[in-house]
């Protein structure tokens, strides 16, 4: 694979949304419902790859007319997207193609596998248990519950010391410049994914060792 390592991972590290789950239309429509409520502009879906993947609060400050920002108008525009997704969480979101294949794969060589997600903590199990149901992770983890937004690296510690693993025997996989500076913060081999939500390059830029274009990749022998 001509990736100049061994492979001996032993378990992994999956973001969720980009990664795992394509939630872009569920989220962009969300947060355009309640722009539109408070009369601004709203975005094509597309435009929202470069806009989500660090956190509800985040997005609000990258979409909300910056002229308009107070942290009340901020707060209240959060809220009301929270409202929005709770009732149109599941209407669009599917597992990416190839996903459902790879974690067979991944349990039949059992490999161990978790989930850490900028979600809010109730959402990212919800979604994981809906989706994902009948599979086992050993942790799913979103942002609360003692667990810090991402790129912190205090929930891939919590996950990696429940483990006690070495390191060098864990891989991260997700699809942002968050996932990849997650990963390398936490000196774990980083492996982006392009079919999620960013480029290659800005993978790479952030420090992606590798990056592959379609889940299938991840479940050649050779990675394990």
């Amino acid at each position: 694979m001509g990736l100049g390592v061994e492979m001996t991972w032993k378990a992994v590290i999956f973001d969720l949304d980009g990664t795992l789950l394509d939630t872009l239309a569920d989220i962009a429509e969300s947060n355009n419902q309640a722009l539109e409520e408070q009369g601004f502009p709203t975005f094509p879906i597309d435009v929202y790859c470069t806009k989500i993947g660090d956190g509800v609060d985040t997005l609000a400050r990258r979409t909300v007319p910056p002229e308009e920002q107070t942290e009340e108008l901020l707060a209240a525009h959060v809220a009301r997207n929270k409202e929005i997704y709770a009732t149109r969480w599941d209407r669009k979101t599917r597992p990416y193609d190839g996903i459902d294949e790879l974690l067979d794969s991944l349990a039949r060589r059992n490999i161990r596998a978790s989930v850490l997600s900028n979600k809010p903590h109730h959402l990212t199990v919800q979604c994981v248990s809906h989706f994902f149901a009948g599979r086992t992770f050993d942790h799913v983890y979103g942002v609360g519950e003692g667990i810090p937004k991402k790129p912190d690296t205090g929930g891939v510690d919590a996950i990696i010391n429940d483990w006690g693993l070495h390191r060098d025997r864990v891989l991260y996989v997700g699809d942002t410049d968050t996932d990849m500076k997650t990963a390398k913060a936490a000196g774990l081999f980083a492996l982006g994914v392009t079919w999620g939500f960013r480029e290659r390059e800005e993978l790479v830029a952030n420090g992606a060792d590798h990056t592959i274009d379609h889940p299938c990749e991840l479940s050649d022998p050779e990675w394990w």
